[in-house]
């Protein structure tokens, strides 16, 4: 049976290690394209030590299959803060939804929606009036795109999120094949909680 827990303060620094392994596994994948290691994931992670994170993992036993990260926008990097900078909502009113990683196995069981879930929680818990996050941008003709690829539009929309059109950030990463890192640009979708 699998579990979730929504955790906060101490108990996320207990699982910043699982959810570095689980980010480099799943995120090699289209259409992130990572090749991560855990001193990258290490630095980028400590952004959900921060108070009013959370993540919300998901558990086989005492195994972690999967997990989603949240935090303040304000707590998150610079160019997500410049993304909104000709949009009226504040960014102490936005609770940023980063990263969802569900191994492939452990997919189609609902998780991804107890994974939002417990990031909106956290977000009205902390006052929030809304939700974001961003997803990646990348050309639909690109040689690494999987055949039969099916984008994640729909399950958002039907979330409640949109687009903002406008609302790009830029995030580095080294993909896969690549010796630096590399600019990717990153759409924002929101929606009032």
């Amino acid at each position: 049976m699998i579990r979730t827990e929504s955790l906060t303060g101490d108990a996320v620094a207990a699982v910043l290690d699982d959810l570095a392994r689980l980010r480099i596994a799943v995120f090699r994948d289209w259409p992130y394209l990572y090749d991560g290691d855990l001193d990258y994931e290490r630095d980028y992670l400590r952004a959900y030590q921060s108070p009013g994170a959370v993540v919300v993992a998901a558990w086989d036993s005492e195994r972690m299959v999967g997990a989603a990260t949240g935090a303040p926008m304000e707590d998150h990097a610079g160019d997500f803060a410049a993304a909104f900078a000709d949009r009226p909502e504040r960014l102490d009113e936005i609770f940023y939804c980063a990263e969802s990683v569900l191994l492939p196995e452990y997919r189609g069981r609902g998780l991804g929606h107890a994974f939002f879930d417990g990031r909106e929680a956290q977000g009205r818990a902390l006052g929030r009036r809304y939700s974001a996050f961003c997803s990646v941008i990348r050309p639909q003709d690109h040689p690494l795109r999987p055949q039969g690829y099916r984008p994640l539009d729909g399950f958002w929309q039907k979330r409640g999120y949109a687009p903002l059109p406008g609302v790009v950030a830029g995030f580095e990463w080294k993909d896969i094949g690549n010796s630096e890192p590399s600019r990717k640009p990153l759409q924002f979708w929101m929606k009032t909680l």
